[in-house]
């Protein structure tokens, strides 16, 4: 009778296990590399974050397909920037139902926001004193103000980025937020030790002059007071002009340009044409990590990947 017993207890046990509901891993979907990294430093442990800019793509001309569509409809969280830097995300945030909860890290508390340098010659002439003149300027853009939304580039502003998606994250999984709370506390950490660490790293090149691709660095400059002095295009959507092409390379001569950076996104051989004639070397900086492997370790390989690429390209020969 005991035995009978013992197996109905088991198997009753047996068909509450089967009948349990599993509980759903996380559905979160991020936008760029730098921010899936910091996402999926917060979440491990718990699940893994779905990455929707991949490889060389660039978020600012980037096309959503059917099944990405899909899957962000189907998301908990959407994890994103900006208007700015992902433009295709305006459309899509118009449709999304409900219950998807959508993250604008730019609207993150006590985040340091700088405004979009978009007239290239007073850009030019604002850097280029800035350089003579020692200032670091930082300010927080009013509301009508366009912003520079790569906010990433600086160490410090990660650290609130990670406290936002950690408090995000753990207001729509409790049950999750003390591994949340822990993972975040760890990468705070890291991020704080990784500012230290770049600003000895670049210390050395800061007073040499450099151009950019695009304006996107200037987070990385302000931060460790680096000394770029023009960019080639304002942004990636709008292309470089025979004319500025020729104030470009008159401009190497006249500020001393050292190095002039290609994107990996885009055709270095605009770079090389600007160069040639030049004393100015060129480099590749890559803002974005499109370079690199997706994962939760890509945001620190991405500052010290640009903080390398900077000290080859701008430290004096040998």
């Amino acid at each position: 009778m005991r035995r009978g017993r013992g197996r109905l207890g088991l198997g009753l046990l047996l068909l509450g296990l089967w009948t349990a509901p599993a509980v759903a891993e996380p559905r979160v979907v991020v936008t760029i590399k730098p921010v899936h990294a910091l996402v999926a430093q917060i979440m491990a442990g718990v699940g893994s974050p779905t990455l929707l800019v991949n490889g060389l793509a660039s978020p600012h001309t980037y096309a959503l397909r059917p099944s990405e569509a899909r899957a962000l409809n189907a998301a908990d969280v959407f994890v994103r920037m900006s208007d700015t830097v992902e433009p295709f995300t305006v459309r899509i945030l118009r449709s999304l139902p409900p219950t998807v909860m959508v993250v604008t890290l730019q609207e993150a508390p006590r985040l340091k926001l700088l405004k979009r340098r978009d007239l290239l010659p007073a850009f030019e002439r604002h850097v280029h004193d800035r350089a003579g003149h020692g200032h670091r300027h930082t300010h927080r853009a009013g509301p009508g103000d366009a912003i520079d939304g790569h906010a990433w580039l600086d160490p410090d502003n990660a650290i609130i980025m990670v406290d936002r998606i950690a408090e995000a994250l753990s207001s729509r999984y409790p049950d999750h937020g003390a591994s949340f709370a822990a993972n975040a506390a760890m990468l705070r950490s890291r991020l704080e030790a990784l500012g230290a660490e770049l600003d000895h790293e670049l210390k050395p090149i800061a007073g040499r002059p450099y151009i950019i691709f695009h304006d996107a660095t200037q987070y990385l400059e302000r931060r460790y007071g680096l000394n770029v002095v023009g960019s080639i295009s304002v942004s990636p959507e709008i292309p470089a002009s025979g004319k500025r092409l020729t104030e470009l390379r008159r401009k190497i001569a006249e500020l001393g340009a050292v190095c002039v950076f290609a994107e990996p996104q885009f055709d270095r051989r605009l770079v090389d044409n600007l160069i040639e004639g030049t004393r100015a070397r060129s480099g590749t900086l890559d803002p974005e990590g499109g370079r690199l492997e997706p994962g939760p370790g890509l945001y620190f390989a991405l500052m010290r990947q640009l903080a390398g690429d900077l000290k080859s390209c701008l430290a004096s020969p040998a």
